[in-house]
Order: C-alpha cells, then sequence, then structure tokens
C-alpha cells in the first residue's frame, strides 16, 4: 500500500485561492485588481471554479457580488449544494479579514494554474514520444514548442462584453479621426489601403497570381511598408529577397546588385544607403529554410513575436508547405489555412499568404483571375479576408495596348467593396509605378474608355494617387 505522503498531488494553494474568493466578496471594486489575471480554470477546486464564475457574470452585469447574491446565482443554477447551500460562501467571506493583498494571492493562484498546465502538457509530450501515432519527430517537436509558448504567453480565451467590445470600437474610431491614420498596416499601395483601410490585426490575406505575375514582390512591398514582418520564404533564398527590397528601396535596377561589375561608379553607396533602410525597416527574421507545416510556422512565429513583437506574417508560398499527405489534397489544405487564420487571430497580426493560381486560368480567353482559380484550396476563398490577384497582360499578349501595365484585382473585401487598381510596373527596379486606369482592349472585356467592367463585373473605382509594388517572382 502507497504511504499517503508519497502521493504526488498536482500544484495548488487552497488557501490563496480563498483568500482571493473571500477577498472579492468583501470588496465591491476588487475584481478589477485582477480581471485579466484569472478564469475559472486556474482555481485548483471545482466549487472555487464556479464561485469564481459567479462572481465575473455578476460582476459583468454591474450587479454585487456578496455571499447573498453569489447564493442566489447558484439556486438560479440548481446548483447550491456545491456550496453547501450558502454556508461555504458565509464561510469565505467571514475568514478572509481583508482584499488588501488580493493581487498577491492571485497571482499565487495563476503561478499554481501554470505548473499544473506544464504538467499535463509535459505529459502528453512524453506519450506522444512512446506512441507517435504516425507523427515524425519534427511534428512532435513543434506542437510540444506551441503548447509550452502558449501557456509562456499567457494568453487567455476570453469573452468580451458587448459593452467593452463597443468601448474598443469607439476608441479606435476616435484614435483614427485624430490621428488620420488607419488601424492596419500598409500594403504599400495607397489605393489597396484605401479600398481595405489596410492589412488588418488579425486577418488572414491572400494575394494569389500565376508565376511571374509579381506576388512576391507585392508581399514584400507591403512588409517594407508595415515594418518588422516575419517572412516564411520556402522558394527563394534570404539574400535574394534582400537583394529584391534594396533595389525597391534605393530605386535602382537590381542588376546593380547581381550584377556588380557592370554597375556605375556610385552605385555602392546608393545600395549602402537602400541597405541601411531596409535593415531598419524590416528588424526581424527570414526563414529561407526547408518546408514547415502550419504548426511549425506557428510555433517559429510565437517564438519570434515573444522576443519582439511582429507586425505581420508573410507566407512564401502556400503550396510549398509541407503536409503529410494522409488525406484529400484539399482538405489538408484547408486545414492548413483555418490554421493560419488561427495564428492571425493569436497574434493579432495579419498573415500575408502568397497562392499560385491553378492552370485552368490557361484555358480561358480572358485569363484575368477569379476567386474559383484557387488552386484545390475552397477553404483560400471561404477563411481569409481579402484576396488580391494580380495580372499583368503583357505576359499573354506582349503587344496589347496595356502591355505597360497591371492589374490587381480584390476578389475578395471582407469590411469593404471590391474594386481594381492599375499600376505600371518598372521591372529593373522591383516596383509598380502610379496609373491612371486604363481601357482594356474591347475584344477581351468589352470595357468602356474608364477600364470600368471585366470579370465578375468588378469595376475601378481607384483615384490617381502614388502606387509603388513590386512587379515579378523569379
Amino acid at each position: 500500500m502507497i504511504p499517503v505522503e508519497a502521493l504526488r498531488l498536482p500544484p495548488q494553494s487552497v488557501q490563496a485561492e480563498q483568500a482571493v474568493l473571500g477577498g472579492l466578496m468583501l470588496d465591491p471594486n476588487a475584481f478589477g485588481k485582477i480581471e485579466g489575471t484569472l478564469t475559472d480554470a486556474d482555481f485548483y477546486r471545482r466549487d472555487h471554479q464556479l464561485i469564481f464564475r459567479a462572481i465575473r457574470e455578476l460582476a459583468e452585469k454591474s450587479r454585487p457580488y456578496d455571499a447573498v447574491t453569489i447564493g442566489e446565482w447558484f439556486e438560479s443554477h440548481g446548483m447550491a449544494e456545491q456550496v453547501a447551500g450558502g454556508a461555504y460562501l458565509v464561510e469565505l467571506a467571514s475568514g478572509t479579514p481583508s482584499a488588501a493583498n488580493i493581487a498577491a494571492y492571485a497571482d499565487i493562484v495563476r503561478d499554481k494554474s501554470v505548473l499544473r498546465q506544464l504538467i499535463e502538457v509535459g505529459t502528453g509530450i512524453v506519450n506522444d514520444g512512446f506512441q507517435p501515432d504516425g507523427q515524425d519527430a519534427a511534428t512532435i517537436v513543434a506542437g510540444a514548442q506551441t503548447a509550452i509558448a502558449g501557456i509562456a504567453s499567457g494568453k487567455r480565451q476570453a469573452l468580451k462584453s458587448v459593452n467593452d467590445g463597443l468601448t474598443e470600437m469607439v476608441n479606435a474610431m476616435q484614435e483614427r479621426m485624430e490621428s488620420g491614420d488607419m488601424i492596419g498596416t500598409s500594403f504599400g499601395l495607397p489605393a489597396l489601403d484605401e479600398k481595405t483601410g489596410g492589412k488588418q490585426p488579425g486577418d488572414l490575406i491572400i494575394i494569389a497570381a500565376r508565376p511571374s505575375m509579381g506576388k512576391t514582390t507585392l508581399a514584400l512591398q507591403g512588409g517594407l511598408a508595415a515594418g518588422r514582418p516575419l517572412i516564411f520564404s520556402f522558394e527563394t533564398k534570404a539574400d535574394r529577397l534582400l537583394a529584391r527590397m534594396t533595389a525597391h528601396v534605393g530605386r535602382f535596377p537590381l542588376r546593380w546588385i547581381l550584377f556588380p561589375a557592370d554597375a556605375p561608379d556610385y552605385a555602392f553607396s546608393r545600395i549602402t544607403e537602400a541597405a541601411r533602410e531596409v535593415k531598419q525597416r524590416l528588424s526581424a527574421s527570414i526563414y529561407d529554410g526547408q518546408r514547415l507545416n502550419a504548426q511549425q510556422i506557428r510555433s517559429a512565429a510565437l517564438r519570434e513575436h515573444e522576443r519582439a513583437p511582429i507586425r505581420e506574417i508573410i507566407i512564401d508560398h502556400f503550396g510549398h508547405l509541407r503536409r503529410e499527405g494522409k488525406g484529400r489534397a484539399d482538405q489538408e489544405q484547408g486545414e492548413d489555412m483555418k490554421d493560419l487564420k488561427a495564428l492571425a487571430r493569436e497574434l493579432n497580426v495579419p498573415v500575408i499568404v502568397l497562392m499560385q493560381l491553378n492552370r485552368g486560368v490557361e484555358s480561358r480567353s480572358d485569363k484575368r483571375p477569379i476567386l474559383s482559380d484557387l488552386r484545390e484550396c475552397g477553404a483560400a476563398e471561404e477563411d481569409a479576408d481579402v484576396v488580391a490577384m494580380i495580372y499583368r497582360d503583357a505576359y499573354y499578349n506582349p503587344a496589347s495596348s496595356i502591355a505597360e501595365y497591371a492589374e490587381i484585382f480584390l476578389r475578395k473585401n471582407r469590411d469593404g467593396d471590391p474594386g481594381e487598381v492599375w499600376a505600371k510596373p518598372c521591372l529593373p527596379e522591383m516596383r509598380f509605378d502610379e496609373s491612371e486606369p486604363q481601357q482594356r482592349p474591347n475584344s477581351i472585356t468589352g470595357t468602356n474608355s474608364e477600364g470600368r467592367g471585366g470579370p465578375q463585373g468588378i469595376g475601378s473605382r481607384t483615384q490617381s494617387r502614388r502606387l509603388s509594388i513590386a512587379g515579378r517572382d523569379d
């Protein structure tokens, strides 16, 4: 028989839990001192979890939370026996001298909760190690890192009252009115910023096109405009990405970096100055190693965000994510898309995902992309907040009257109207410059002289403004 003293109980402090609950009942303003520190699940005892839940619900309704009102809450929920018909509530209130140290007691309760979570996660890691159930070591490690990072970050799943949500909305609106700024980070395109309000925190944004249309450079342009992006590049090495961004910032040909022997004498100083500015704008990491799955991306993003907050995540591109291949491709990709959307909400930053369009575009006379062209991933259309698609007529029709221009279509814009932006490529400098809306050849689209119409009836409302986007992908 195992001695009682040898039994290992989970970390707990019943005394601290009682002090917190008793202090809350003594002080009508005490809940505000610990709000956000504790949740119901942080309490070890079941009856303490229920009492804290009752206090929280009463506080959110601006009702008092003393022994009487809490007792009524338990009666109304048919759980009076959980608190001995109210006797235990009286005992808690009378046994706590004051609420003066309630914040310190709450920290103790929270610390014990964290230790219990670590034990639970650690047990799960041990079980996965002994019984991997088809998972490889890298996936198990990524899952472990994600679980531990989630505990370390202290992130909570919390319900938000309507009152709090409306207050936040009004405050954000007032801040925008006073500063004239948007909430989100810039696309690097004033016209797109105007239509979308920028890349909003928590949004999943897709930039899609056929190869060589400009997906990567459009994303990098936005990353430079936002500052401190975390970039996952599975197609292009970091040094090539940095060369593109340096050429873009310095407004000089990329050839100066790739073929320095052919560059003019003053090129080195221009390159050095632009590189310094790129360093200041980025100040985050670029991952260009082996392919990762969505959970590994999340794990790496959490570590980087913990080191210093990032402003957005760029993934280039979705087709290169590592997948097990054990199910249907569309199902696996759909799960990845949902995981990336969850990551955007968890870190409250925009996640920009680059996608290749399927080859069905090539079979149409008008090859301007539409939502159904998203390759094997209906979840992309469903989960994305913004879908921007790039088209350059020069790729298919070099002699076209609009061969010098590019069209960027907003095929989905959750908080606004769809639309399009015209721009003029400057390919040597990895950018697009400003352009008025152009007239498409009538033989293709039947558009009028203002460039309105086109696939799915999307029209251009773009005002004349400065645009600056990059022009092509490798």
